[in-house]
């Protein structure tokens, strides 16, 4: 093998100049290649996939002097160098099949200018794909190693247009079927993304792949676990409150101890103040409008039972919310338990930033608000803290009169009990406040209930026919003796009933009571 294999530019590099913000991962690096050759991760995004796969590059490519007080630094063989083939499709978007093509193409021409190869097929990706590890194979005299960050980020750029989504799956289909023939010119085979896609051939032509996304001895290999946090940024955390820390930002799990976002720490470091930082890294358009289409009853979020076909891989033709929502980070995995032999998997929040941002956005999207929710929380907020029931009512009467008309010609969304209560769910979780939904009692369970301070306010809904409210919905509160369930445990309880009225579409009755 040649001596002088060229390295090019890493963020893995930039990283190690502050080895005091970098948590090693380098054993998992040893553990991968000592195991195994075809591999499969998929974690949500900004959750340290492209450092890990920097990390691999930069091992293969023989840089020591980069892992100096790392594990790997005494655990590699360093005298064995590799050429490495790193495709990375996270640095822009593409909107076609074509421009995938191209986008492909120029990857592998700066490949062939790195490692001074020419290979002749210049506008054919696969063939030129496969020839460029053939040549490098074969003028290193050494296995080759590709690394491919962030496979299917040019399927979810186009996700809303599902033929040109399938358009690009055929393409990334074509190039992935050229490793499978090459096994002997492989070395160590490693790919990334947020979704697993059941079409692409990644899957179906590489039998021998690992997929590694729950597997438990990975479920660390990207993230912070709360040692690593409390260990490698001590001198950051020593006036700072690690349970609200906690809170706000850990709760990630596949099947493992609970993570935190890397994206998220370092900025909450950095801005010290509590924010979504990795939300507002994306937008849910998609995922927002999914859930709509398919009436999902928002509540669920907080306990949803899904099983291994639900959060494994999916089709484009067949995107289900649970499953997008648990791949694109904003549902985690709480439990894991079996019925009837049957392996379920029990999927809620990872934490109050999830949860809060998320909520927000279903709001403002559910109401068709244009920007005046965050003024309506403020106002409900208010006439929380100062129990003004007349005002909460006009809030929530204003929020519902935002929904657009068109939304209703189509379907019965106004006779949808459940689509004002997901409304409600999602203004309130929005808001901050605790919320509980559909919580359990031995009577039955309450709609809603929210948690305030040392008060508790129990809500019930109904829809009616007529214009006026009837108090239908606070007499089952009274009937059934929901509040029990809190009596002594706040100081004050509050029962809320709410009526909405399918023909005008909005909040007919708002009747409450307190009881202690």
């Amino acid at each position: 093998m040649e001596k002088n294999l060229p390295i090019g530019i890493s963020s893995f590099v930039e990283i190690r100049s502050e080895p005091y913000y970098y948590v090693d991962k380098t054993p998992f690096v040893e553990k991968l290649v000592s195991e195994g050759k075809y591999y499969f991760l998929s974690r949500p995004r900004r959750f340290g996939k492209s450092l890990f796969v920097d990390t691999l590059k930069q091992a293969f490519l023989g840089r020591k002097e980069l892992f100096q007080g790392l594990y790997l630094e005494k655990n590699w063989d360093w005298s064995v160098r590799y050429p490495v083939i790193h495709i990375d499709f996270g640095g822009g978007e593409v909107k076609g099949a074509e421009g995938l093509e191209k986008w492909i193409l120029q990857q592998l021409e700066e490949h062939q200018n790195l490692y001074e190869i020419t290979c002749k097929w210049k506008d054919d990706y696969h063939a030129c794909f496969r020839e460029l590890i053939l040549k490098l194979s074969q003028k290193y005299a050494s296995k080759v190693v590709v690394l491919v960050d962030e496979y299917d980020k040019p399927i979810l750029d186009c996700i809303e247009d599902r033929e040109t989504a399938k358009a690009v799956r055929d393409v990334l289909k074509n190039f992935y079927s050229v490793l499978k023939p090459l096994d002997t010119q492989l070395k160590f085979v490693f790919l990334t993304g947020v979704s697993k896609f059941s079409k692409v051939s990644l899957f179906s032509g590489l039998n021998q792949l690992r997929d590694i996304t729950l597997s438990r001895e990975y479920s660390t290999i990207c993230g912070y676990t709360q040692r690593e946090l409390e260990e490698v940024f001590r001198e950051e955390l020593k006036d700072k409150n690690l349970e609200l820390i906690r809170c706000w930002y850990n709760g990630y799990s596949w099947l493992g101890e609970p993570l935190y976002n890397p994206f998220d720490v370092l900025l909450y470091l950095e801005e010290k103040q509590f924010h979504p930082y990795w939300f507002e890294t994306g937008t849910p358009s998609f995922l927002v409008k999914l859930l709509m289409e398919k009436r999902f009853y928002l509540p669920e979020l907080e306990n949803l039972v899904a099983t291994d076909s639900l959060i494994g891989s999916f089709d484009i033709d067949r995107v289900r919310p649970e499953n997008l929502l648990f791949q694109a980070g904003y549902l985690t995995i709480k439990r894991i338990f079996s019925l009837a032999d049957k392996i379920l998997y029990e999927l809620s929040y990872p934490n109050k930033e999830v949860k809060v941002a998320l909520n927000e956005v279903l709001a403002e999207y559910f109401t068709g608000d244009t920007g005046e929710v965050s003024l309506k929380t403020r106002d409900f907020l208010l006439a929380l803290e100062r129990n003004q029931f007349e005002k909460m009512k006009k809030v929530l009467e204003g929020l519902y009169a935002g929904i657009p008309h068109d939304w209703f010609r189509k379907n019965e969304l106004f006779r949808y009990e459940g689509y004002y209560a997901s409304c409600f769910y999602a203004f309130l979780c929005g808001s901050g406040l605790e919320v509980i939904p559909e919580d359990i009692t031995n009577k039955g369970q309450i709609d809603l209930t929210v948690l305030y301070r040392e008060r508790v306010y129990l809500f019930e809904f109904k829809v009616v026919e007529g214009e006026e409210g009837e108090g239908k919905a606070l007499a089952q509160l009274k009937e059934k003796g929901y509040h029990k369930k809190y009596e002594g445990k706040s100081k004050e309880i509050y029962l809320i009933g709410i009526e909405f009225s399918s023909r005008e579409r909005n909040i007919k009755g708002f009747f409450w009571e307190k009881i202690n």
